[in-house]
């Protein structure tokens, strides 16, 4: 099954593929900041944001900032700032708002303003677990993309979405068919996929065709590149989104070194994927 023909209105994914060709990369480097480490660095958070930024920029497909950490910091202009920056500064490189949003279609409204109005966000994240219906509201932003998740990255994650449903299938697979089959109209779904499960993720390829993915779990979180690439990737050499947080952004813990220790640690991670590519 291959996604669907690319036309003007796939603004996200075109940009997002366009970048992983201009950079040769499939990294997307999530930006989540610990105000106890950022701290000891005696810097801004502003200022931490900006440098990694743009230290990691020609090396990304991706920025995919965490809402959890900057609210809890009540650092929401800091995030703003940062997403127009990007938007700025680097502006072939697309932005997901890492929110896992999800709830009924009115108040899925809002939070979608919230992610592409107020934030400018390129993308963000949904929970689908409260139906279809809640994911509509974010696709109707049809230049936007909506990253579904689909068989998540922690432990527990098999408590709920491996359980067998009456169909037959488990719950990430039924999450999966309904993604492609269901909810992607306007071409702008994508699911979210653990590196830490590559025998589910090779089922999730096959059920979803050429759909991209967002692929955390590798480094901090002990996902594997090699088997990883091997489920996931598609013929093109694409189709994958491979998130790092903490392995690149706190590489380094000095004030003079912390965004080139980044930069380095994100090249390693990209070389080694482009290995297997």
């Amino acid at each position: 099954m291959k996604f669907q023909a690319r036309n003007p209105a796939d603004m996200f994914i075109n940009q997002l593929e366009q970048a992983q060709e201009k950079n040769q990369s499939l990294v997307c480097v999530g930006l989540d900041p610990n105000e106890k480490k950022i701290a000891a660095l005696g810097i801004e958070l502003s200022d931490w944001l900006e440098q990694l930024v743009d230290t990691t920029a020609a090396h990304v497909c991706a920025f995919k900032p965490q809402i959890a950490y900057f609210a809890a910091m009540q650092a929401e202009q800091e995030l703003t700032d940062i997403i127009s920056y990007i938007h700025q500064k680097h502006p072939d490189i697309p932005v997901i708002l890492d929110a896992k949003r999800g709830d009924i279609g009115s108040t899925a409204e809002q939070y979608a303003r919230e992610a592409f109005e107020r934030y400018q966000a390129d993308a963000v994240t949904v929970n689908p677990y409260m139906g279809g219906d809640t994911i509509e509201p974010y696709t109707q932003h049809k230049d936007k993309g909506v990253v579904v998740l689909c068989k998540t990255s922690n432990a527990g994650s098999g408590e709920l979405q491996n359980l067998k449903l009456a169909n037959g299938d488990t719950l990430f697979e039924t999450v999966a068919k309904n993604a492609v089959h269901n909810w992607n109209q306007n071409n702008n779904v994508l699911l979210v996929v653990g590196a830490t499960y590559p025998e589910e993720l090779d089922n999730i390829r096959q059920t979803v065709g050429d759909m991209p993915l967002l692929i955390p779990g590798i480094g901090a979180q002990g996902g594997d590149v090699k088997a990883t690439l091997e489920a996931g990737l598609r013929a093109d050499g694409k189709g994958l989104i491979i998130s790092s947080s903490r392995g690149i952004i706190y590489a380094g813990d000095h004030p003079d070194n912390f965004a080139l220790k980044a930069q380095q640690a994100c090249i390693e991670l990209k070389n080694t994927i482009n290995q297997y590519r």
